[in-house]
């Protein structure tokens, strides 16, 4: 919309590593041909700004740390820090990856499929108005061993670009990176490249549950959403366009009359089948040997490139007929089935 107006504005992504380079435009179809990036607090406070231009009533500076329940099960009302109680008739809990409200509330993370660790930053360069998005998909430690991860860097427009890495791990085969060094090592070598100033400000780490891999997300009158509820892609770390989408689930949800059972089924509805299967390809990555021996190839086809950057950022639609959007829903079809932990359960 018109908030977007004048920002930068990216065609796609630049996909480097393993010898290669290849520039991949958005693919659609059913999404718009460029994207844009923002500071993480400034698309807060928008979204912020528009519930309470809707009418919301906000309560800034308090957390919520606990719960009543009745005697039917329900939460009848919210417990804040500052030792105020607050009447709770429906709860959509969005408290982010650690959610420790949602773990009050009995949410359990499930460490046997992949999750993730992430660090991000933002630092100045003159090159902050790049039209591409740049991955690094050859992720290395500073001792030179390949990580099942990348590292990336948004223009953002505004004299800055969002840096970070990541990295997959699996309760067998936990992440080997300290992720604070690794930032300043990936900063290091791309700084004559992007000619940054100074070093990356306001960084930000997390332990990210993903792909649905948590259970207890729901009860009588209260839903988990987001990044709480382990909504954030296996394999590429994004959360915010499932946070949006499931914030917006949730509250077409909100006159059922008991969502234990409700909001699970809605959640696998929209997102099991690419969860399960995107889940068993990140445990592909974090396979030693697979990434150094599959990533070459790779990145000499651009049309296995453009497929990854469709199946990657969750730019398949359940309307999209196409046949790389028929193949991913029928791989996720399959997937489920031999699923012993389904997502959200």
């Amino acid at each position: 919309g018109s908030w977007l107006n004048g920002r930068v504005q990216h065609r796609g992504l630049r996909l480097s590593g393993f010898g290669g380079d290849v520039d991949v435009e958005w693919p659609g179809p059913s999404f718009p041909a460029v994207s844009s990036a923002v500071p993480r607090t400034e698309l807060d406070d928008r979204i912020r700004m528009v519930a309470v231009d809707e009418g919301a009533k906000m309560l800034l500076g308090v957390k919520a740390v606990d719960v009543r329940h009745d005697s039917t099960g329900r939460v009848s009302s919210l417990l804040l820090d500052s030792g105020a109680e607050i009447g709770c008739t429906s709860l959509i809990v969005a408290d982010g990856a650690r959610s420790p409200l949602g773990r009050v509330l009995g949410r359990q993370w499930h460490q046997r499929t992949v999750y993730g660790v992430a660090i991000r930053g933002y630092i100045a360069t003159p090159r902050h108005n790049d039209p591409w998005i740049t991955s690094h998909l050859e992720l290395r430690s500073p001792e030179g061993k390949v990580l099942p991860g990348y590292g990336w860097i948004f223009p953002l427009g505004n004299g800055e670009v969002n840096i970070g890495v990541g990295a997959l791990a699996t309760s067998k085969r936990p992440a080997d990176a300290a992720l604070r060094p690794l930032m300043s090592y990936y900063t290091s070598l791309r700084r004559e490249e992007w000619g940054f100033t100074g070093e990356p400000r306001a960084g930000l780490s997390a332990l990210l549950p993903m792909g649905g891999a948590v259970s207890g997300v729901a009860g009588p009158n209260w839903m988990l959403i987001g990044d709480a509820a382990a909504c954030v892609n296996p394999l590429n770390g994004e959360g915010i366009d499932y946070g949006l989408e499931t914030g917006r689930l949730a509250a077409e949800l909100l006159g059922a009359r008991d969502l234990s059972s409700a909001w699970p089924a809605v959640l696998s509805a929209h997102y099991a089948r690419a969860f399960s299967v995107a889940r068993r390809l990140g445990l592909l990555l974090t396979i030693p040997r697979f990434l150094p021996s599959t990533g070459p190839l790779a990145m000499r086809s651009e049309f296995l490139m453009n497929i990854a950057v469709r199946v990657m950022g969750n730019l398949v639609t359940d309307e999209d007929t196409d046949w790389i959007a028929r193949v991913w829903r029928g791989a996720g079809l399959a997937s489920r089935r031999i699923d012993q932990r389904p997502p959200f359960s």
